[in-house]
């Protein structure tokens, strides 16, 4: 079930919230350094992240999910933001180069229904991105922030939930290594604790970041060759030794 927009904006409205757009808005934006020319879509309540790629995008949406509720974003301008069913997007296939998806697996009835529908308005080649609370890091045991509620997944679970709905997994991050708590000692220390939590604990991260790209075929799992086993019958004319 998704928490409602209002709840998540006013997360991302607090000190923990503007750190944790910080930390991982670097992240996305280091496995995505160039999308120049790309049209790029955020699903779930991915606006708080999108903005770094909005002037060098040919095009940046951002679809929320009708159980979660919809913001005016950005604040000048057109808004670019838009209420959907996760599973019926309002996109032809093939009409987008780029997805970034987060606050919206773990959250969702159907997270397989929701990446097939996400690989269908991909264009060939397309790349997405997915940020998901780790199984194994405190940020999904508290419910102080949006990263505690829903299915928290283990790399694994994610792998086979991505290669499930024909998605092949590049490459691999973590992120939120400092403890959920708004204390502005441990928020003003996020940085350093980000940067030693990568290289020491990358297993205790907060949230896992995945990228994958688009699967323009189904590999069909190989069959193991049985031998034809017949009986062997002894001719009965040979002699018994």
């Amino acid at each position: 079930m998704y928490l409602d927009v209002v709840d998540l904006r006013n997360f991302y409205g607090e000190p923990l919230g503007r750190s944790v757009r910080a930390v991982l808005g670097a992240r996305l934006r280091g496995m995505w350094p160039k999308v120049t020319g790309d049209r790029l879509m955020g699903l779930g309540h991915a606006t708080p992240y999108l903005r770094p790629f909005k002037d060098e995008a040919d095009r940046v949406i951002g679809f929320m999910p009708a159980q979660m509720g919809v913001v005016n974003w950005p604040s000048e301008g057109p808004s670019a933001t838009a209420l959907v069913h996760e599973q019926d997007l309002p996109l032809p296939d093939s009409s987008i180069d780029r997805a970034v998806l987060i606050h919206c697996l773990e959250m969702a009835d159907k997270p397989v229904d929701v990446l097939r529908e996400v690989w269908r308005v991909l264009a060939p080649g397309g790349r997405l991105i997915a940020v998901v609370p780790s199984r194994s890091g405190v940020w999904a045991r508290l419910e102080t922030t949006p990263f505690g509620y829903g299915r928290p997944f283990s790399r694994g679970q994610i792998d086979k939930l991505l290669k499930d709905t024909l998605f092949s997994p590049i490459d691999w991050r973590g992120a939120l290594y400092a403890p959920p708590f708004q204390r502005r000692f441990l928020i003003r220390s996020a940085p350093a604790m980000e940067r030693l939590g990568a290289r020491f604990w990358p297993a205790l991260s907060g949230v896992i970041l995945v990228e994958a790209t688009k699967q323009l075929y189904q590999g069909l799992p190989a069959r193991a060759r049985v031998r034809d086993r017949r009986p062997v019958f002894q001719p009965v004319l040979v002699p018994q030794a």
